[in-house]
């Protein structure tokens, strides 16, 4: 007797899933490598560590405001083609960070290559999430998000690396060739993915952001990525100044972050399909307490290390049920549900670095981003909960205060299409 059936057996991943991910792995060395980079390029530009942190929430800046802005305005284009263009554009924004004079033209070459980025992920996102049924969404996610941790393990410990020895500029050249690569991935290998009959219209997109729990959806994901990226955005001179390991050390721990990172999105995109608040609140409460951890015993080398590692573990197992919250809730506008989620998970990672960099500003130490990150985690869990009380009220589909007589959805396991 076989084991399963075309019911019931779990549907495999198409090839352009991965191929976005793969793609996704250039982005995201470039949105996480300056963690690594900050004291050189401070010392080059002339500005101090928390000015060069502001290059962080630049590029973070520019997925906030890309991601919604280019969702629309590629709303009824070509999906292959628009990914074509973004990843081009980003390529070249990073060829004009190696070659910036000034911290000026730095930050703008960060904005413009986040908006590339950002409308990279909205649409790539969606296309994910059309091509697979609505029970393995998690799963597509995780593997567009596994591109990131393995950014982390790779790609921005060997940002750290060409940082020390050939210079930081030598990591945006190496981010531009990365995406090259992707952009040979995008034409080679992602089909051309049909327009729906009927043309979307924006207006009737844009009412999913009158329903609550996308709102709880925003604050949420803002919150519980600012409250990691406010201690991780910090973490290397955390680690010489506070922590006392020598500079060398950087890479290796930020790649140890990477591989927590993998290993996190890994199980939770296998849980969260199926048990999604139980990640999310799993998820943010151990990032809340490894951020306070981490503020306390910063001093111990040994403590940090370890710390840093189980930080990427629960920050990136919470990343798939986060996403895919994010589209069951607003499921009527794909696009635009893939745009809010990167431009929430960056009104985190502007405010999370900015807040660091306050803190710091202030004269609490480099630690204090730890305690600052663990108090938007902790909203985080908070919101989390009153999303989770709602939708057990059978209040999830409240549009401005008046219920939706449309019943709510009953808990079920989801099944795959054949």
């Amino acid at each position: 007797m076989p084991s399963s059936s075309p019911a019931t057996a779990t549907p495999r991943m198409p090839l352009a899933v991965y191929i976005l991910g793969l793609s996704v792995f250039a982005l995201g060395t470039s949105e996480f490598m300056l963690s690594g980079l900050l004291p050189p390029i401070a010392e080059d530009m002339g500005v101090s560590i928390p000015q060069a942190g502001l290059l962080i929430s630049a590029f973070a800046i520019g997925m906030v405001v890309g991601a919604p802005l280019l969702a629309v305005a590629t709303l009824r284009l070509p999906r292959k083609t628009t990914l074509i263009t973004l990843i081009t554009v980003f390529g070249l924004g990073q060829v004009a960070g190696a070659l910036a004079p000034t911290y000026e033209i730095l930050f703008a070459s960060r904005v413009i290559s986040a908006l590339a980025c950002a409308g990279f992920w909205a649409v790539g996102a969606a296309v994910a999430i059309a091509m697979v049924p609505q029970g393995s969404r998690a799963r597509a996610m995780a593997v567009m998000i596994g591109g990131l941790s393995i950014a982390n393990v790779l790609g921005v410990p060997a940002g750290a690396f060409l940082g020390e020895h050939l210079g930081w500029r030598s990591a945006f050249w190496a981010v531009g060739a990365a995406s090259a690569i992707a952009l040979a991935g995008v034409i080679t290998r992602i089909p051309h993915i049909p327009l729906p009959e009927t043309r979307p219209r924006l207006r009737n997109e844009l009412t999913i952001y009158r329903d609550r729990q996308v709102l709880l959806s925003i604050v949420i994901t803002a919150l519980a990525a600012g409250g990691v990226f406010c201690a991780f955005s910090y973490l290397a001179p955390l680690l010489t100044d506070v922590s006392g390991l020598d500079e060398s050390w950087v890479s290796a721990v930020l790649a140890l972050f990477g591989i927590g990172a993998l290993i996190g999105t890994t199980i939770g995109g296998r849980v969260a399909d199926a048990h999604l608040f139980g990640v999310l609140l799993t998820g943010i409460t151990a990032s809340t307490l490894f951020l306070i951890a981490l503020a306390l015993f910063a001093s111990g080398p040994v403590a940090t290390i370890v710390l840093a590692f189980l930080l990427g573990v629960s920050a990136f197992y919470t990343a798939p049920a986060l996403n895919a919250r994010m589209f069951n809730v607003a499921g009527a506008a794909p696009t635009l549900a893939g745009a809010t989620t990167t431009a929430a998970f960056n009104l985190g990672n502007t405010g999370g670095p900015w807040l660091g960099g306050t803190v710091i500003d202030a004269g609490l130490g480099y630690a204090s981003p730890a305690w600052a990150g663990a108090a938007m985690t902790l909203l985080a869990l908070l919101t989390a909960t009153v999303s989770l009380r709602l939708t057990r009220a059978g209040k999830s589909r409240v549009v401005l205060g008046v219920r939706d007589r449309t019943p709510a959805p009953q808990p079920s396991t989801p099944t795959p299409r054949p």
